[in-house]
């Protein structure tokens, strides 16, 4: 790893409603790992950056919206081992850029904005063409490290989770951490996954080309309940729940992504989806810095 990973434990929760409903909560501090590259961040990018490192590239080409941790981690990292990095930008550039995106600047990241039309094709032959073309000796990670080495990177996560653990919870972006964690269940575990965008409906698809394995529905479950309208989308609702989950817990969580599979998980309690003698563990993957956005005082950390 490119960082070391020490930092990085385990918070137990206590709660009232945990007590009734007889089931154990705790969550992997996977933020606590750097300031800036936090979360699962340096899992997902831990492979590309070793491949880079081993082919000499002279930099690295990615991809991300306004508020992409993927970007700032991979900008800081970059940065780190002393190579270039360049940030394909979803949309034309607007007057006032993201707090996000004024990080990937500070970190080195040149970006170039381009349409939603064209991000759209990001994927496409001709596009990675055109790229290869302009930067001929960098080395292109997916959005998010939505790729089999991501996921691998990911599935390292794996490693630090107890073996008692019932229910593992994580949010989905591209689904990488995802289909990295579904990659090294034990028989008895299963994985909840929360995705943040609306409409969702590939995780399937997905989960199996990353991990390179069946798709296992009897362990995987996917609860697409909590996205709050979309990606980066918001309402009071979220925001109490996160203000309320840190008052209880001393528990930051950020709104694209562990807020709403956090507020998703105690709802889920409330209802009564987990069984008595439940050990739930979340996965809290970092991207506090997304909550800069947010206008002064709306959230209470």
């Amino acid at each position: 790893m490119l960082f070391p990973t020490s930092k990085i434990y385990i918070q137990k929760l206590s709660d009232d409603l945990f007590e009734q409903k007889q089931v154990s909560v705790s969550v992997l501090r996977l933020d606590q790992l750097h300031a800036i590259v936090s979360g699962n961040k340096l899992f997902k990018l831990h492979y590309f950056l070793e491949l880079a490192a081993q082919q000499l590239k002279e930099g690295i080409v990615t991809f991300g919206g306004s508020y992409s941790n993927h970007l700032v981690a991979t900008a800081f990292a970059c940065k780190e081992i002393g190579i270039k990095s360049i940030g394909i930008i979803r949309g034309e550039q607007p007057k006032e850029i993201s707090h996000t995106l004024k990080a990937c600047i500070a970190h080195g990241m040149e970006l170039k904005f381009i349409t939603r039309q064209e991000y759209d094709q990001k994927e496409a032959t001709d596009f990675l063409e055109s790229i290869n073309l302009s930067y001929p000796d960098f080395l292109i990670i997916p959005e998010g490290g939505y790729h089999p080495l991501g996921a691998n990177g990911a599935s390292l996560i794996t490693d630090r989770i107890p073996s008692d653990t019932t229910h593992i919870c994580c949010a989905i972006g591209t689904a990488t951490t995802f289909a990295g964690l579904s990659k090294n269940l034990k028989n008895e575990q299963q994985l909840i996954g929360f995705p943040v965008l609306k409409n969702m409906n590939d995780i399937e698809k997905r989960v199996t080309f990353l991990s390179s394995l069946p798709y296992n529905e009897i362990q995987i479950q996917i609860i697409n309940k909590y996205h709050f309208g979309g990606y980066a989308k918001k309402n009071n609702h979220l925001i109490e729940s996160m203000n309320l989950i840190y008052e209880k817990h001393q528990l930051p969580t950020d709104f694209v992504y562990t807020g709403k599979m956090m507020t998703g998980v105690i709802d889920c309690i409330s209802n009564g989806f987990f069984k008595k003698g439940s050990e739930i563990l979340c996965i809290h993957t970092g991207g506090l810095q997304g909550n800069l956005s947010l206008e002064p005082g709306t959230l209470k950390f």
